[in-house]
C-alpha cells in the first residue's frame, strides 16, 4: 500500500501539471488566444463540466485553432512521450544500462527507411486515411526490431551483446539505405528531411483516436512486469533463483517496449533522447524501484515533449522546427554527461 499511495500520489501532481501545461500550450501561437479563453474552450468540450461554459461567448476561429489544430497535437505529443519515455524505463532496465533509449536496438533506423521509401514512392496514396508514411515507418521499425531479436537469441536466450551489436549494425545499413532512397526523389527531400527530424505538424484527432489505444494498451501491460524487472536487475542468476522466469520475461518486455517506440515512430518521426533523459531524471526524484518509475517516468515524458514542441512551434514564430532538434539539444548534453560519469566504471 505504501508503494501504490506513492505512486498514487506521484501521478496525481504529474497530471495537474500536463492540465496547466495543456492550456498554456494550447494558448500559444501565431493566432494569440488569452489562457482565459483556451481554458474555457477547452472546458466547454469536458463531459459534465461542459454545461458550465457557453461556448458561443468565444470568437468561432479561435475555437477551431484551439479544438482542431493545437489540441490534437498537443494529445499527440503527450502519448508519444509517454510510449518513448516508458519504453526508456524498459530498455535501461532489461540492458541495465541508464544510456539506453527506444532507439538502441535499431527502432528508430528501421523507422527511417520506411518513411523515406513511404514519402518517396507513395504517391499520395493512403490506407483508412493513414498514410504510407505512417503504415510504412511503422512496418520498417517493427520488422528491425524482430530481425535484431531473431539474430541475438540463441538456444532460446537473447544475448544482450549480440542485440545490441546487431542494432547498431542494421542501424548503419539503414541509413545508408534511406540515404541511397532519397537519391530518386530529390524535390521531396525536405518532407524526408522533416520526418527525420521529428515533427508533429500531422497530429489529427483521427490518427490520435488510432494510435492511443495501442499505446495505452501495451503501456499498461508493461507495468505487469515492473515488479519483474526490479528482480531482474539484480541480475538473471538471482532472479532466476526468486523464480522469476527470465528469458521469457525479456522476451514480453523486449516486444512490448518495441511496439511502444515503433508506434511512437510511425506518427512522429525520429524524436531522439525523450527515452534517455526522463527515466535518469525520474530515477534520481522517485528512486530505482521500477513500480514507480515506469508510470511517473511515462507521464514525465509526455510533459518533456508537449514542452519541447511547444518550443518547437513558437520560437520562430510563424515558421517552426522540427522537435527532434530541441530535444536533441537538451538530450545530447545529457547523454555525454552520463557518459562521462559511467567512464570510470569502464575497465
Amino acid at each position: 500500500m505504501r508503494t501504490t499511495g506513492r505512486i498514487i500520489q506521484y501521478v496525481v501532481i504529474l497530471i495537474a501539471i500536463i492540465v496547466v501545461m495543456v492550456i498554456v500550450a494550447a494558448s500559444i501561437g501565431p493566432a494569440g488566444i488569452s489562457i482565459k479563453d483556451t481554458a474555457g474552450i477547452i472546458v466547454s468540450y469536458v463531459p459534465g463540466l461542459n454545461m458550465l461554459v457557453d461556448r458561443h461567448v468565444f470568437d468561432p476561429g479561435d475555437i477551431v485553432v484551439i479544438s482542431q489544430i493545437r489540441l490534437p497535437r498537443i494529445f499527440m505529443a503527450i502519448m508519444v512521450g509517454i510510449a518513448l519515455a516508458g519504453a526508456g524505463v524498459i530498455f535501461q532496465g532489461l540492458f541495465r544500462n541508464p544510456m539506453a533509449d527506444p532507439f538502441v536496438i535499431g527502432v528508430s533506423a528501421g523507422g527511417a527507411f520506411g518513411a523515406a521509401i513511404g514519402l518517396l514512392f507513395n504517391f499520395g496514396i493512403s490506407v483508412l486515411d493513414i498514410s504510407f508514411t505512417t503504415i510504412f515507418a511503422l512496418a520498417g521499425a517493427l520488422g528491425t526490431t524482430f530481425l535484431v531479436y531473431s539474430i541475438s537469441i540463441t538456444r532460446g536466450k537473447v544475448s544482450v551483446i549480440t542485440l545490441l551489436l546487431s542494432g547498431i549494425a542494421l542501424s548503419s545499413m539503414l541509413s545508408a539505405m534511406t540515404s541511397f532512397a532519397m537519391i530518386f526523389r530529390v524535390n521531396d527531400l525536405d518532407r524526408v528531411v522533416f520526418w527525420l527530424m521529428g515533427g508533429l505538424t500531422a497530429a489529427s484527432w483521427y490518427k490520435l483516436a488510432i494510435i492511443t489505444p495501442f499505446i495505452l494498451v501495451l503501456v499498461v501491460t508493461g507495468s505487469f512486469y515492473m515488479r519483474d524487472l526490479n528482480i531482474i536487475s539484480l541480475g538473471d542468476e538471482r532472479a532466476t533463483q526468486l523464480g522469476v522466469r527470465t528469458d521469457q520475461v525479456k522476451k514480453i518486455l523486449l516486444v512490448l517496449a518495441s511496439f511502444i517506440a515503433a508506434l511512437a515512430v510511425s506518427v512522429s518521426g525520429i524524436i531522439g533522447f525523450v527515452g534517455l533523459i526522463t527515466p535518469h531524471i525520474l530515477r534520481l526524484i522517485v528512486g530505482p524501484d521500477h513500480k514507480i518509475l515506469y508510470p511517473t517516468a511515462a507521464i514525465s515524458g509526455g510533459i518533456l515533449l508537449l514542452a519541447s514542441d511547444t518550443i518547437a512551434r513558437t520560437i520562430l514564430m510563424p515558421r517552426e522546427i522540427p522537435v527532434g532538434i530541441i530535444t536533441s539539444i537538451v538530450g545530447v548534453p545529457f547523454f555525454l554527461y552520463l557518459l562521462k560519469k559511467s567512464k570510470r566504471q569502464l575497465p
